[in-house]
């Protein structure tokens, strides 16, 4: 921390010539895009598969009982 102790308290640097850009801006700027389509839906699909899957495992117990 000795370092930096001269402008560790020193106020936050500001453009003076570009305003900040407003967070809901920022926000998106930075947002995941969608580069591959078909994503969303390949997963879901395999949630679902994975759910069904389960669903038959726990009849297969209730079988056994």
């Amino acid at each position: 921390m000795e370092e930096y102790e001269d402008i560790i308290h020193l106020p936050h640097w500001e453009p003076r010539r570009h305003p900040r850009m407003p967070m809901d801006a920022r926000a998106a700027q930075f947002a995941p895009f969608s580069a591959v389509t078909g994503v969303d839906e390949a997963a879901s699909e395999t949630v679902l598969q994975h759910i069904a899957a389960l669903d038959v495992q726990e009849e297969d117990e209730d079988w056994m009982l």
